[in-house]
């Protein structure tokens, strides 16, 4: 299958119509077709329609979710896009080491591109359920780029890069289908035995979601981690609370 074909654009608390409208055009000028929108703006508003001109498809055939989490369940891979750097957005590549990233993955995986609202972005929880992070580099003096134009350039980069599959067999990684359940997982245990602060616990687990994401885990891997949690709960069944003060 054709690098760019295996990719997706998501885009999460889209407000303006005619910027799905512009996006859907740009994803069709680059050949790429699965469009992906959380909780977005009214999506058949004749804006939308009147921007995607002859991207009318892609706009009709747009799926819409309620949670970033089901839009991302069938892809291994995803990429938050982002222009502010912190602590929670370290690691952050160009959209074409992005795209030299997938290609050396497995010909079957499949990868989601992640852009956030207008005046926004995407909020620290929704890229930490992201494996990458990616910005374009703009101009000092002015950033800000339009969303349309955002997925044009990443778009054009997959056109680009777009080449035939590696000949050697690559790992088929998990999927957020399997990883988002592991996480949850990981936390309830964590808060049991005294390791998260019941407070605060996503400061922790993004670090180890960050962790994680750099081990790039299998589905083998994660049935594992799992087995060692669900053991970890067994064990310490009559555990009573975590000794000393402080949480890590």
């Amino acid at each position: 299958m054709d690098l760019k074909e295996r990719v997706s654009i998501v885009l999460v608390g889209t407000q303006s119509p005619g910027n799905i409208g512009m996006v859907c055009r740009a994803m069709k000028n680059m050949g790429l077709r699965d469009l992906r929108l959380v909780n977005p703006c009214q999506v058949d508003h004749l804006d939308a329609i009147k921007f995607a001109v002859s991207a009318r498809d892609l706009l009709e055939s747009a799926r819409v979710f309620t949670s970033l989490e089901d839009a991302l369940a069938d892809s291994e891979y995803s990429v938050a896009t982002t222009r502010r750097h912190g602590k929670y957005r370290a690691e952050i590549s160009t959209p074409p080491e992005i795209v030299d990233r997938f290609a050396a993955c497995a010909p079957t995986s499949r990868l989601a591109l992640v852009f956030g609202r207008e005046d926004s972005g995407l909020t620290t929880d929704e890229v930490a359920m992201c494996r990458w992070q990616s910005t374009i580099e703009t101009a000092d003096e002015f950033g800000s780029l339009n969303l349309s134009q955002a997925v044009l350039i990443f778009c054009y980069e997959f056109l680009k890069g777009a080449a035939p599959a590696p000949v050697k067999a690559a790992r088929e990684l998990a999927g957020s289908a399997s990883l988002e359940p592991m996480y949850a997982h990981m936390e309830k245990t964590f808060l049991r035995i005294g390791y998260l602060n019941p407070q605060n616990p996503d400061h922790m687990m993004r670090t180890m979601r960050r962790i994680f994401s750099r081990a790039e885990l299998d589905e083998r891997e994660v049935a594992s981690l799992r087995g060692l949690l669900s053991q970890i709960d067994w064990a310490c069944a009559e555990f009573k609370g975590k000794k000393g003060a402080g949480f890590p």
